[in-house]
């Protein structure tokens, strides 16, 4: 068998020796924030970007600067549709809500897209663990514990401990989205437990099952005794014993690990689509028709040469 690539979780892996070996003074962060919505301001008396870049993403918002005001019409509805999740005739909040922050993930299922046709080796749509392992780990299967540092052994029980995870219906198959949140697993809700466990198990250097403030910074900071310590670091020697560290017991368990790498954030896209429905929601029942999107359209997508002072009339009128 030829000998094959090292693949994606591999190489977080080679990364993550990588970056525990560098400059002693680099600060490592495992804390998963949400991403904005967009980097423009949240203006809408000045103009609907942040709007059209939070409902469609940034490149995606781009697409529509060149059309005509009948042509993004036509194609917002064609959105519409794919919104109405549940094809009643109306797009609800939640369902807002879940088409933004898909918009917002689309880097990731680009990058999900881009891997897809190295593993799935038989192309029928989906891949198996099976496939995954032997694409992942070739020749690694018969030498599991070669002489170059790594125990693939127990990186492949790791992987396939997450598979398994990310496999809703346990068939050891994943479809796209089961395979996204298994690359991805830190944007998934019913994931997160596998982040915090693998975080946990990357800085319990004792095993005890709980991470103490010697480990916190030590997975943080590469000491070297010749160096004064960095104020940083004492800053977060402070952090640990104030914030991390809740029932004050020096040390983190699995719950206030979750806290400290996976905070409750401002839910961006929550806020976005009650924003949408504010300002669409003519007969204010609650819910958007196609029609009334299709009205407020410079708030959702916008389109060439559209006049701003115009848009202001139509979005009054509406």
């Amino acid at each position: 068998m030829m000998k094959m690539e090292i693949r994606p979780l591999l190489m977080c892996f080679a990364l993550c020796v990588v970056y525990a070996t560098s400059k002693p003074t680099e600060k490592k962060d495992r804390v998963h924030h949400e991403t904005p919505l967009s980097s423009k301001e949240h203006d809408d008396g000045a103009n609907f970007d942040y709007d059209h870049d939070a409902f469609l993403g940034e490149e995606e918002a781009k697409t529509f600067d060149d059309l005509t005001p009948e042509e993004s019409k036509n194609r917002l509805g064609k959105i519409v549709d794919k919104i109405d999740a549940d094809e009643d005739g109306f797009v609800t909040e939640a369902e807002l809500k879940a088409w933004i922050k898909k918009a917002q993930k689309k880097y990731i299922y680009d990058n999900v897209e881009r891997q897809w046709k190295d593993f799935d080796m038989n192309n029928d749509g989906m891949i198996s663990w099976d496939e995954y392992k032997n694409v992942t780990y070739g020749t690694y299967l018969d030498d599991p514990e070669p002489d170059d540092g790594y125990n693939y052994k127990q990186m492949m029980a790791r992987d396939e401990r997450r598979f398994k995870m990310a496999d809703g219906n346990g068939d050891h198959i994943a479809d796209k989205e089961e395979f996204t949140a298994f690359l991805h697993p830190e944007e998934y809700e019913h994931m997160k437990d596998i982040v915090v466990l693998e975080t946990m198990e990357d800085i319990d250097k004792n095993g005890d099952g709980f991470i103490d403030l010697e480990e916190y910074i030590g997975d943080m900071y590469n000491h070297e005794d010749e160096m004064d310590e960095p104020e940083w670091v004492s800053t977060e020697r402070e952090q640990f014993s104030e914030f991390r560290d809740k029932n004050k017991d020096g040390k983190m368990d699995k719950e206030e690990t979750m806290d400290w790498i996976l905070p409750a954030d401002y839910d961006h896209a929550e806020a976005e689509a009650k924003h949408l429905v504010y300002e669409s929601d003519t007969n204010k029942d609650g819910k958007l028709t196609k029609e009334e999107i299709i009205n407020k359209y410079d708030l959702f997508v916008g389109s060439q040469a559209t006049d701003f002072g115009e848009a202001l009339v139509r979005h009054d009128e509406f």
